[in-house]
């Protein structure tokens, strides 16, 4: 074998043993010399007002959905979480935390966790995959053309507390005092209190006691506000994701109580509850996913218009329905999804 093509066989196997040991981690990649484009991979940021445990289903779904794109995570993109676990007090720390990471768009779940990054950065794309009210809560300024650097999914909250009273005094037919337990530190929450004060009036119900929980030591003495009141004929949980990150505390209450309940995430009928109505938010984790596809490949999240919900559940937990004694219309039964969990 002549010198010059030894010389080449042993340049082909120094270049084939590089390749192997950057591919096993053995050694670090050479720096990009300037002007050159880096491969490192995009980074999404997810911030998540609850837990993994909670969230994972939606997770999955964004994860399925960005795969479907053609998006392999580690290759096309990486995910990093954050995870408040249902203390809103840490969202603004894990949202900075985020922003230091140097995201190309960070995603979020909940209006606490959007404000959190809106706070945190002007300029990195913020795409909610579920939000209760982003007017009012000055997210955006308007869903067709939300403007500045955030964009994505809202749920209607304020708008679906009237329909929930309606769907509980079908299931209680001589319903007259409702409880209510809600997140009031949540600012975009005091909409949908209100909206259910209004839907109560105009149903001739009487919405008491009130449980307020500002942070996670609060709840104990919300669950004794409505123990302590006159017997209410049934519960409403208002839509919030720190209350849902404690829904088994409140589930063991209702249950010791035997309070008929209508819950905004049917994660509370998953695990037990009676009764939820609520977006179906494997389409809006989905959409976010779109969203985040194509800010990728350029698109600004101001000019994206926020969407609404296009697909609405009825969930019932049929167990539940019978431990409880409640009858529920033919109707209703055709309509709903039933679960059988017994929690």
């Amino acid at each position: 074998m002549s010198a010059v093509h030894e010389g080449r066989v042993g340049v082909k196997a120094r270049r084939l043993i590089l390749a192997l040991l950057l591919t096993l981690g053995f050694v670090a990649a050479p720096p990009v010399a300037e002007g050159q484009k880096s491969t490192r991979v995009p980074r999404i940021g997810y911030l998540g007002v609850s837990s993994p445990s909670l969230e994972g289903h939606y997770v999955e779904a964004f994860r399925q959905q960005l795969r479907d794109l053609g998006y392999i995570e580690g290759q096309h993109l990486a995910i990093e979480y954050r995870w408040a676990e249902g203390r809103d007090d840490r969202l603004p720390g894990f949202a900075a935390e985020l922003v230091r990471l140097d995201p190309a768009v960070i995603v979020t779940a909940g209006t606490p966790g959007t404000l959190a990054a809106k706070q945190a950065t002007k300029t990195i794309p913020i795409v909610m995959a579920s939000s209760l009210d982003p007017i009012r809560s000055g997210l955006v300024v308007s869903l067709a053309r939300p403007g500045g650097n955030i964009t994505g999914f809202t749920t209607l909250g304020p708008e679906l507390e009237g329909k929930r009273l309606e769907l509980l005094r079908r299931v209680v037919p001589k319903l007259s005092r409702v409880a209510v337990l809600w997140n009031s530190a949540n600012p975009v929450i005091r909409y949908s209190y209100d909206a259910t004060r209004e839907a109560a009036r105009a149903l001739n119900l009487t919405l008491e006691p009130v449980g307020e929980v500002r942070r996670e030591e609060d709840l104990e003495g919300a669950l004794s506000t409505i123990n302590a009141a006159l017997r209410p004929d049934a519960l409403v949980v208002l839509a919030d994701r720190s209350l849902l990150a404690h829904r088994r505390r409140i589930l063991d209450f209702v249950a010791a109580k035997r309070l008929p309940s209508l819950y905004p995430y049917r994660e509370y009928v998953d695990a037990g509850g009676l009764m939820s109505y609520a977006p179906s938010n494997i389409e809006l984790f989905r959409g976010a996913a779109n969203y985040v596809d194509r800010i990728l490949k350029g698109a600004k999240p101001g000019d994206l218009p926020v969407q609404q919900p296009t697909t609405f559940e009825l969930v019932i937990n049929v167990k539940t329905m019978k431990t409880l004694g409640v009858k529920l219309p033919p109707s209703m039964l055709t309509g709903a999804e039933l679960v059988d969990n017994p929690g």
